[in-house]
Protein backbone atom coordinates (compact mmCIF):
# COMPACT_ATOMS: atom_id res chain seq x y z
CA UNK A 1 0.00 0.00 0.00
CA UNK A 2 2.86 2.34 0.90
CA UNK A 3 4.62 1.49 -2.37
CA UNK A 4 1.52 2.36 -4.38
CA UNK A 5 1.21 5.65 -2.52
CA UNK A 6 4.85 6.50 -3.23
CA UNK A 7 4.50 5.70 -6.94
CA UNK A 8 1.39 7.83 -7.16
CA UNK A 9 3.20 10.68 -5.43
CA UNK A 10 6.14 10.44 -7.84
CA UNK A 11 3.80 10.47 -10.86
CA UNK A 12 2.06 13.54 -9.42
CA UNK A 13 5.41 15.30 -9.05
CA UNK A 14 6.35 14.44 -12.64
CA UNK A 15 3.12 15.89 -13.90
CA UNK A 16 3.78 19.06 -11.94
CA UNK A 17 7.33 19.29 -13.30
CA UNK A 18 6.58 18.75 -16.97
CA UNK A 19 3.15 20.34 -17.30
CA UNK A 20 4.24 24.02 -17.21
CA UNK A 21 7.28 23.45 -19.42
CA UNK A 22 5.33 21.50 -22.04
CA UNK A 23 2.51 24.01 -21.96
CA UNK A 24 4.76 27.00 -22.52
CA UNK A 25 6.71 25.14 -25.20
CA UNK A 26 3.49 24.24 -27.04
CA UNK A 27 2.37 27.85 -26.74
CA UNK A 28 5.70 29.02 -28.18
CA UNK A 29 5.44 26.62 -31.11
CA UNK A 30 1.89 27.80 -31.80
CA UNK A 31 3.09 31.40 -31.69
CA UNK A 32 5.87 30.64 -34.18
CA UNK A 33 3.35 29.15 -36.60
CA UNK A 34 1.17 32.24 -36.35
CA UNK A 35 4.12 34.58 -36.90
CA UNK A 36 5.25 32.56 -39.93
CA UNK A 37 1.73 32.74 -41.35
CA UNK A 38 1.59 36.49 -40.71
CA UNK A 39 4.93 36.97 -42.51
CA UNK A 40 3.81 34.90 -45.48
CA UNK A 41 0.55 36.81 -45.82
CA UNK A 42 2.49 40.08 -45.70
CA UNK A 43 4.40 38.89 -48.76
CA UNK A 44 1.27 38.48 -50.90
CA UNK A 45 0.11 41.16 -53.30
CA UNK A 46 -3.28 42.84 -52.88
CA UNK A 47 -4.65 40.68 -55.70
CA UNK A 48 -3.34 37.46 -54.15
CA UNK A 49 -4.81 38.42 -50.77
CA UNK A 50 -8.15 39.04 -52.47
CA UNK A 51 -7.90 35.60 -54.06
CA UNK A 52 -7.71 33.94 -50.64
CA UNK A 53 -10.54 36.07 -49.34
CA UNK A 54 -8.87 38.54 -46.99
CA UNK A 55 -7.62 42.13 -47.04
CA UNK A 56 -4.28 43.41 -45.77
CA UNK A 57 -6.02 44.87 -42.73
CA UNK A 58 -7.29 41.40 -41.76
CA UNK A 59 -3.86 39.72 -41.73
CA UNK A 60 -3.35 40.13 -37.97
CA UNK A 61 -6.81 38.73 -37.24
CA UNK A 62 -6.34 35.69 -39.50
CA UNK A 63 -2.86 34.98 -38.13
CA UNK A 64 -3.91 35.26 -34.49
CA UNK A 65 -7.23 33.42 -34.49
CA UNK A 66 -5.86 30.85 -32.08
CA UNK A 67 -4.94 32.22 -28.66
CA UNK A 68 -1.83 31.28 -26.77
CA UNK A 69 -2.28 28.37 -24.41
CA UNK A 70 -2.31 29.24 -20.72
CA UNK A 71 -0.87 26.82 -18.16
CA UNK A 72 -3.57 25.29 -16.00
CA UNK A 73 -1.43 24.53 -12.98
CA UNK A 74 2.12 25.71 -12.45
CA UNK A 75 1.99 25.89 -8.68
CA UNK A 76 5.30 25.16 -7.02
CA UNK A 77 7.27 25.43 -10.24
CA UNK A 78 7.38 29.16 -10.89
CA UNK A 79 11.15 29.03 -11.50
CA UNK A 80 10.93 26.58 -14.39
CA UNK A 81 7.92 28.34 -15.86
CA UNK A 82 9.66 31.70 -15.57
CA UNK A 83 12.74 30.42 -17.42
CA UNK A 84 10.62 29.07 -20.26
CA UNK A 85 8.59 32.27 -20.40
CA UNK A 86 11.77 34.35 -20.57
CA UNK A 87 13.04 32.21 -23.43
CA UNK A 88 9.73 32.62 -25.23
CA UNK A 89 9.85 36.38 -24.77
CA UNK A 90 13.42 36.55 -26.06
CA UNK A 91 12.51 34.50 -29.13
CA UNK A 92 9.38 36.62 -29.55
CA UNK A 93 11.51 39.76 -29.91
CA UNK A 94 13.83 38.09 -32.42
CA UNK A 95 11.09 36.66 -34.62
CA UNK A 96 8.94 39.79 -34.42
CA UNK A 97 11.88 41.88 -35.58
CA UNK A 98 12.54 39.46 -38.44
CA UNK A 99 8.89 39.36 -39.49
CA UNK A 100 8.62 43.15 -39.40
CA UNK A 101 11.74 43.52 -41.52
CA UNK A 102 10.40 41.05 -44.07
CA UNK A 103 7.05 42.87 -44.33
CA UNK A 104 8.87 46.18 -44.78
CA UNK A 105 11.12 44.69 -47.42
CA UNK A 106 8.02 43.38 -49.16
CA UNK A 107 6.60 46.90 -49.40
CA UNK A 108 9.90 48.28 -50.67
CA UNK A 109 10.01 45.61 -53.37
CA UNK A 110 6.51 46.70 -54.47
CA UNK A 111 4.88 43.56 -53.15
CA UNK A 112 6.62 41.08 -55.41
CA UNK A 113 5.13 37.58 -54.99
CA UNK A 114 7.39 35.50 -52.78
CA UNK A 115 5.72 32.75 -50.75
CA UNK A 116 7.23 31.53 -47.53
CA UNK A 117 6.64 28.16 -45.93
CA UNK A 118 4.31 28.23 -42.91
CA UNK A 119 2.23 26.08 -40.55
CA UNK A 120 3.71 22.76 -41.65
CA UNK A 121 6.97 22.44 -39.74
CA UNK A 122 9.65 21.05 -42.05
CA UNK A 123 12.73 19.20 -40.90
CA UNK A 124 16.02 21.13 -40.92
CA UNK A 125 16.73 21.88 -44.55
CA UNK A 126 19.41 19.67 -46.08
CA UNK A 127 20.65 20.40 -49.57
CA UNK A 128 19.35 17.80 -52.01
CA UNK A 129 21.99 16.00 -54.05
CA UNK A 130 19.63 14.13 -56.36
CA UNK A 131 15.91 13.64 -56.93
CA UNK A 132 16.43 10.04 -55.85
CA UNK A 133 17.24 11.27 -52.33
CA UNK A 134 13.82 12.85 -51.82
CA UNK A 135 10.96 10.56 -50.76
CA UNK A 136 7.58 10.67 -52.45
CA UNK A 137 5.32 13.15 -50.68
CA UNK A 138 2.03 11.91 -52.10
CA UNK A 139 0.43 10.52 -55.25
CA UNK A 140 -2.06 12.62 -57.19
CA UNK A 141 -4.35 11.28 -59.89
CA UNK A 142 -4.80 13.12 -63.18
CA UNK A 143 -6.99 12.36 -66.19
CA UNK A 144 -10.20 11.97 -64.17
CA UNK A 145 -12.27 14.72 -65.84
CA UNK A 146 -13.52 15.01 -69.42
CA UNK A 147 -12.69 18.72 -69.68
CA UNK A 148 -11.54 21.75 -67.73
CA UNK A 149 -15.12 22.91 -67.16
CA UNK A 150 -15.95 19.68 -65.32
CA UNK A 151 -12.75 20.07 -63.28
CA UNK A 152 -13.67 23.63 -62.34
CA UNK A 153 -17.19 22.54 -61.39
CA UNK A 154 -15.73 19.84 -59.14
CA UNK A 155 -13.65 22.46 -57.34
CA UNK A 156 -16.73 24.62 -56.83
CA UNK A 157 -18.78 21.66 -55.60
CA UNK A 158 -16.10 20.72 -53.08
CA UNK A 159 -15.99 24.28 -51.78
CA UNK A 160 -12.45 24.95 -52.99
CA UNK A 161 -11.84 28.56 -53.96
CA UNK A 162 -10.32 29.50 -57.30
CA UNK A 163 -8.62 32.87 -57.66
CA UNK A 164 -9.11 35.09 -60.70
CA UNK A 165 -5.71 34.32 -62.21
CA UNK A 166 -6.08 30.59 -61.62
CA UNK A 167 -9.57 30.62 -63.14
CA UNK A 168 -8.29 32.42 -66.21
CA UNK A 169 -5.40 29.96 -66.60
CA UNK A 170 -7.76 26.98 -66.43
CA UNK A 171 -9.74 28.48 -69.32
CA UNK A 172 -6.69 28.94 -71.56
CA UNK A 173 -5.98 26.57 -74.48
CA UNK A 174 -2.54 25.87 -73.01
CA UNK A 175 -4.15 24.34 -69.92
CA UNK A 176 -4.38 20.67 -70.85
CA UNK A 177 -5.76 17.54 -69.21
CA UNK A 178 -4.36 14.04 -69.37
CA UNK A 179 -6.24 11.77 -71.76
CA UNK A 180 -5.69 8.76 -69.49
CA UNK A 181 -6.10 8.29 -65.76
CA UNK A 182 -2.64 8.32 -64.23
CA UNK A 183 -1.18 8.44 -60.71
CA UNK A 184 1.76 10.82 -60.49
CA UNK A 185 4.28 10.75 -57.67
CA UNK A 186 4.92 14.19 -56.21
CA UNK A 187 7.68 15.57 -54.01
CA UNK A 188 7.95 18.85 -52.12
CA UNK A 189 11.22 20.71 -51.87
CA UNK A 190 12.14 24.27 -50.93
CA UNK A 191 14.47 26.54 -52.86
CA UNK A 192 16.90 26.31 -49.94
CA UNK A 193 16.89 22.52 -50.17
CA UNK A 194 17.80 22.88 -53.85
CA UNK A 195 20.99 24.57 -52.69
CA UNK A 196 20.18 28.29 -52.92
CA UNK A 197 21.50 30.38 -50.03
CA UNK A 198 20.40 33.92 -50.91
CA UNK A 199 17.23 35.40 -49.42
CA UNK A 200 15.45 35.30 -52.77
CA UNK A 201 16.03 33.40 -56.00
CA UNK A 202 14.45 33.65 -59.43
CA UNK A 203 11.79 31.19 -60.51
CA UNK A 204 13.80 30.31 -63.61
CA UNK A 205 16.82 29.34 -61.49
CA UNK A 206 14.65 27.17 -59.24
CA UNK A 207 13.15 25.28 -62.18
CA UNK A 208 16.55 24.82 -63.82
CA UNK A 209 18.18 23.50 -60.63
CA UNK A 210 15.26 21.14 -59.96
CA UNK A 211 15.46 19.64 -63.45
CA UNK A 212 19.23 19.39 -63.19
CA UNK A 213 18.80 17.27 -60.04
CA UNK A 214 16.34 14.99 -61.81
CA UNK A 215 12.97 16.40 -60.74
CA UNK A 216 10.29 16.83 -63.36
CA UNK A 217 8.06 19.82 -63.98
CA UNK A 218 4.46 18.94 -63.24
CA UNK A 219 1.64 19.30 -65.78
CA UNK A 220 -0.63 22.24 -64.99
CA UNK A 221 -3.48 19.81 -64.27
CA UNK A 222 -1.65 18.78 -61.10
CA UNK A 223 -2.60 22.08 -59.45
CA UNK A 224 -6.42 21.75 -59.46
CA UNK A 225 -6.23 17.99 -58.97
CA UNK A 226 -4.00 18.43 -55.93
CA UNK A 227 -6.38 21.09 -54.62
CA UNK A 228 -9.24 18.59 -54.87
CA UNK A 229 -7.31 15.71 -53.32
CA UNK A 230 -5.37 17.56 -50.60
CA UNK A 231 -8.24 18.55 -48.34
CA UNK A 232 -6.28 18.36 -45.07
CA UNK A 233 -3.78 21.06 -46.05
CA UNK A 234 -2.72 22.94 -42.90
CA UNK A 235 -3.44 26.63 -42.51
CA UNK A 236 -0.58 28.77 -43.73
CA UNK A 237 0.83 26.31 -46.24
CA UNK A 238 1.45 27.56 -49.78
CA UNK A 239 2.71 25.03 -52.33
CA UNK A 240 3.96 26.47 -55.62
CA UNK A 241 3.54 24.03 -58.49
CA UNK A 242 6.79 23.51 -60.40
CA UNK A 243 5.29 23.84 -63.88
CA UNK A 244 5.77 25.54 -67.22
CA UNK A 245 4.03 28.93 -66.87
CA UNK A 246 0.81 29.50 -68.81
CA UNK A 247 0.08 32.95 -70.19
CA UNK A 248 -3.09 34.91 -69.47
CA UNK A 249 -5.08 36.52 -72.26
CA UNK A 250 -2.85 39.57 -71.82
CA UNK A 251 0.30 37.51 -72.17
CA UNK A 252 1.32 37.45 -68.49
CA UNK A 253 2.99 34.14 -67.50
CA UNK A 254 1.41 32.53 -64.45
CA UNK A 255 2.18 29.51 -62.27
CA UNK A 256 -0.38 27.96 -59.93
CA UNK A 257 -0.25 27.64 -56.16
CA UNK A 258 -2.23 25.32 -53.89
CA UNK A 259 -2.85 27.21 -50.67
CA UNK A 260 -4.63 27.46 -47.36
CA UNK A 261 -4.19 31.06 -46.26
CA UNK A 262 -6.59 30.80 -43.35
CA UNK A 263 -9.79 31.62 -45.25
CA UNK A 264 -10.22 28.18 -46.78
CA UNK A 265 -8.66 25.90 -49.38
CA UNK A 266 -7.89 27.73 -52.59
CA UNK A 267 -6.08 27.56 -55.92
CA UNK A 268 -4.38 30.80 -56.91
CA UNK A 269 -2.06 32.06 -59.63
CA UNK A 270 1.11 34.10 -59.24
CA UNK A 271 3.85 35.67 -61.31
CA UNK A 272 5.38 33.01 -63.53
CA UNK A 273 8.10 35.07 -65.17
CA UNK A 274 11.55 33.47 -65.16
CA UNK A 275 12.92 36.48 -63.28
CA UNK A 276 10.18 36.49 -60.63
CA UNK A 277 11.87 36.60 -57.21
CA UNK A 278 10.86 33.78 -54.85
CA UNK A 279 11.67 33.59 -51.15
CA UNK A 280 14.30 30.90 -50.55
CA UNK A 281 11.94 29.13 -48.12
CA UNK A 282 9.19 28.80 -50.75
CA UNK A 283 8.08 25.18 -51.12
CA UNK A 284 7.60 23.72 -54.60
CA UNK A 285 5.83 20.63 -55.87
CA UNK A 286 7.65 18.66 -58.56
CA UNK A 287 7.25 15.26 -60.15
CA UNK A 288 9.32 12.50 -58.54
CA UNK A 289 11.50 12.34 -61.65
CA UNK A 290 11.64 13.65 -65.22
CA UNK A 291 10.61 10.22 -66.47
CA UNK A 292 7.34 10.41 -64.50
CA UNK A 293 5.96 13.26 -66.64
CA UNK A 294 3.09 12.24 -68.95
CA UNK A 295 4.06 12.16 -72.60
CA UNK A 296 2.90 15.18 -74.59
CA UNK A 297 0.85 12.87 -76.79
CA UNK A 298 -1.38 12.01 -73.86
CA UNK A 299 -2.20 15.62 -73.05
CA UNK A 300 -5.17 17.21 -74.75
CA UNK A 301 -7.09 20.45 -74.21
CA UNK A 302 -10.74 19.72 -73.72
Amino acid sequence: MSSIHQNTARESVKRQVYSPIETYWDAFQAWRKRETLRTQLCRLTERELADIGITRGEIDYVASKRGLATPHDARGWHGAALVILMLCNACFLVFTSEAGAQCTARDVLQARPALKEAARVRQPQIVVGSAADVPVWRKTTVGTFPDSVALRNALDARGCGVGDLAGEIMARPAFTLSAAKTDLELVTVSAAELGFQTETVSLGQIHARAQQLGFGLAPAEIAPQLRLQYLDQPIGEFLVIGMDPIKTWKGEPVVLTVANGGAGLILIGQNGRADAEMFVGSVFVFLRSNEAAPAEATLVHR
